[in-house]
C-alpha cells in the first residue's frame, strides 16, 4: 500500500517574528482535487501560512510538500503549477490589462494567446487595453484572477479572492473556483466571507493564533461542537403568548423573533412540541424550514476566546 501523495502537505510549521510565533507548529494536508477552505480570524497566520506555501518567506522550522516535492529542494519547479492571487494585488500602472498579462505570460512561458481569453473570461472585455492605473478594485481582483489562471495550473492559491467584489464579480469567481476545480485543480482559498466558503468548500481547516484548531467538513464538525439544526417558523402573526409558551418547552434552547419569523434551537424530538404549543397560543404557522448549521456558527465556537 503506498501513500497518499498530497497536493499541498504542511508539516510543524512554525514561524517568528519578534520572538513571538505567528505560525506555531502548524500542520495539515489538502488533497488532490479538492477545495480546501483556509479560515481564521485577523492575526491568526492565514497569510504567512500561504507565503511559506509558496516560498515567498523563510520559515524557522517545519516542511512544506507540493505534490509529493519539499519546495526547499526545487522549489522553482514547483512554482510552474501554482496560481495564486494575492490579498493585495498588484500590477504595473501604466500598463494595460493585456500588457500586463502579457508579461506575466512570457514569465511563466505560457502562449501570449491565452491572455485576452483569461481577460474575457473574467468579465474584462471592454477593459482590455485600458491602463490598469485606471482600474477599479474589482476590476484589478478580477484581472488578478485571470493572472492566478495563466498556463492552467495544477492547484490554485487564493488569498480573499473576493475581497472588494460586487455581487456579480463574488458569482463570477464562485463559479470559476468550481469550473477549474472540475477540470481537475486543487484549490486553496482563504477567505473572510464564510458563506461563500461553505457554499463551495469540500474541507475546511480553521486556525487560531497560529495553530489548526479544526479540520473537516461543516457537517461533520458541526456534530462535533454539537450545533443543533434551527427551526424556523412563519407565522401571521407573533404575540407575547406565543412566546411565553415556547421558552416553556423543554429542549428548546433559544428563541429568536425576526419580525413574523420565529427561529427556534431545538432537539428533533422538540420540534413537535414546538408545533402544537403554537397553535394552541392561536398562532397560524404559514412556512416551516430546517437549516443547517452555518459555517459562521463552527467558526465562531472553534474561535472564541
Amino acid at each position: 500500500m503506498t501513500n497518499e501523495v498530497f497536493a499541498i502537505e504542511v508539516n510543524s510549521l512554525t514561524k517568528i517574528y519578534d520572538k513571538v510565533p505567528v505560525v506555531n507548529s502548524l500542520s495539515f494536508n489538502v488533497k488532490k482535487g479538492e477545495i480546501f477552505g483556509f479560515l481564521g480570524p485577523n492575526g491568526a497566520g492565514k497569510t504567512t501560512t500561504i507565503k511559506s506555501i509558496l516560498g515567498l518567506i523563510r520559515t524557522n522550522s517545519g516542511g512544506i510538500k507540493i505534490n509529493g516535492i519539499d519546495i526547499s529542494t526545487d522549489g522553482k519547479k514547483i512554482k510552474k503549477n501554482i496560481g495564486y492571487l494575492p490579498e493585495r494585488v498588484a500590477f504595473y500602472q501604466n500598463l494595460t490589462a493585456v500588457q500586463n498579462l502579457n508579461f506575466y505570460a512570457e514569465m511563466k512561458n505560457v502562449p501570449r494567446g491565452e491572455c485576452i481569453n483569461l481577460i474575457m473570461e473574467m468579465g474584462l472585455k471592454e477593459s482590455a487595453h485600458k491602463k490598469v492605473g485606471k482600474f477599479s478594485h474589482g476590476m484589478r481582483q478580477r484581472l488578478g484572477m485571470a493572472r492566478a489562471m495563466l498556463g492552467n495550473p495544477s492547484i490554485l492559491i487564493l488569498d480573499e479572492p473576493t475581497g472588494g467584489l460586487d455581487p456579480r464579480g463574488v458569482k463570477l469567481i464562485r463559479e470559476k473556483i468550481r469550473e477549474l476545480n472540475k477540470k481537475g485543480a486543487t484549490v486553496f482559498v482563504s477567505s473572510h466571507i464564510l458563506s461563500e466558503i461553505q457554499a463551495i468548500a469540500d474541507q475546511v481547516g480553521i486556525i487560531n493564533r497560529g495553530r489548526l484548531v479544526a479540520k473537516n467538513n461543516v457537517s461533520t464538525l458541526s456534530n462535533e461542537l454539537k450545533i443543533k439544526p434551527k427551526l424556523i417558523l412563519e407565522l401571521k402573526e407573533v404575540s407575547e403568548k406565543t412566546i411565553k409558551e415556547l421558552k416553556k418547552i423543554e429542549g428548546v434552547e433559544k428563541v429568536e423573533i425576526r419580525g413574523n419569523k420565529i427561529e427556534i434551537i431545538c432537539n428533533a424530538e422538540t420540534r413537535a412540541k414546538v408545533i402544537v404549543a403554537i397553535e394552541k397560543a392561536g398562532g397560524n404557522i404559514i412556512n416551516m424550514q430546517t437549516t443547517e448549521p452555518t459555517l459562521e456558527e463552527v467558526f465562531m465556537k472553534y474561535t472564541e476566546e
